[in-house]
């Protein structure tokens, strides 16, 4: 069982840093909608990130062995795996090119509790006192936070209610994959699980995307392609950094921040860019909302006292229950 440095300071720098680059990342991908289509910057992502990966696996001689994908339940495990993490990847990209990024970031927090009431049903998990605390918290909070959109999204099916939908749609995607992946991990580190991901997303997404639509991009279209790219490795490494001197659970509720991050992130680039992007539109019960959205994260994070890491999503940092792999990590988007 891994044990951490016991540096928490650093640790606590560490998570900061990772949930600040993750708060970025829906803002700087809502920006590159506005040169490329969802699949094109997400084959780019795979690209940027499956390429990096892939290198690095192969200089340490750690590439996945497939000949394991003999075994017919682990081939259907790696397949719902891959396809779940695709579909999330794709769905939020799409979903965000119909809402802000503030709001994208909220919803797509469902992923994780999703995750957590799949693993009650399905591994017959116990659900403390405290996570059905930290739910209902959630719920009330996401209700609140959009407390000024909740008759359109109720009763109308408008581009912002389709946009949520794609997110949410995301988040059940999201959840899928990590419930099949807390299995694989028995069988493969989780840096192999997602240079097996990327790699297949760079030839699923390729027939559908336009590469060459990067000719047409100007110095802000790079430097966010290049962002985008670069946030996957930095997040990850500050990510699995932070693992190694602090608990797992306090990491996961440093990272429960992202949606007040990204939140933040966009008043200030509308202050200094008001032509860049909109920001979602808030009043006091919208604040409120976000405020306990963390807080039912970061309670849910919190009851756990030991983790595995399960990622993947973008904003959806969070930690499933332990396994014989303590300090599996997975790349982040």
């Amino acid at each position: 069982m891994h044990k951490t440095t016991g540096q928490w300071q650093l640790g606590l720098l560490l998570s900061l840093l990772t949930a600040m680059l993750w708060g970025l990342l829906p803002i700087a991908l809502k920006g590159l909608l506005q040169y490329s289509d969802p699949v094109t910057i997400t084959w780019y992502r795979f690209l940027i990130a499956g390429v990096a990966l892939f290198g690095y696996l192969w200089v340490k001689g750690r590439l996945p062995k497939l000949s394991k994908l003999k075994d017919k339940s682990l081939l259907m495990l790696a397949i719902i795996v891959i396809a779940g993490l695709l579909g999330n990847y794709i769905l939020y990209m799409v979903g965000l090119s119909y809402i802000t990024p503030g709001a994208a970031q909220v919803m797509i927090q469902t992923a994780p509790m999703l995750l957590l009431i799949g693993g009650l049903i399905l591994f017959k998990e116990s659900f403390q006192f405290k996570q059905w605390i930290g739910l209902i918290t959630f719920c009330f909070g996401l209700v609140l936070f959009f407390n000024q959109r909740l008759e359109e999204l109720l009763t109308t099916l408008s581009d912002y209610t389709i946009g949520m939908l794609f997110i949410f749609t995301a988040g059940v995607l999201w959840a899928a994959y990590a419930l099949a992946q807390k299995q694989l991990l028995k069988d493969y580190a989780s840096e192999e699980i997602m240079v097996m991901i990327y790699l297949v997303g760079i030839l699923v997404f390729l027939p559908n995307a336009e590469p060459l639509t990067i000719k047409h991009y100007d110095g802000l279209g790079w430097l966010l392609l290049l962002f985008c790219g670069a946030n996957t490795l930095i997040a990850y490494g500050a990510f699995a950094e932070a693992l190694d001197h602090w608990e797992a659970s306090r990491v996961s509720a440093t990272l429960a921040l992202t949606p007040l991050l990204t939140l933040l992130f966009m008043q200030i680039t509308h202050y200094f860019a008001p032509e860049f992007l909109q920001p979602e539109p808030v009043n006091n019960l919208s604040i409120i909302g976000a405020l306990l959205v963390v807080a039912g994260s970061a309670v849910t994070a919190l009851s756990k006292s030991k983790a595995v890491p399960v990622d993947g999503a973008d904003g959806v940092p969070r930690l499933d229950e332990p396994d014989d792999e303590s300090k599996s990590l997975i790349v982040d988007k």
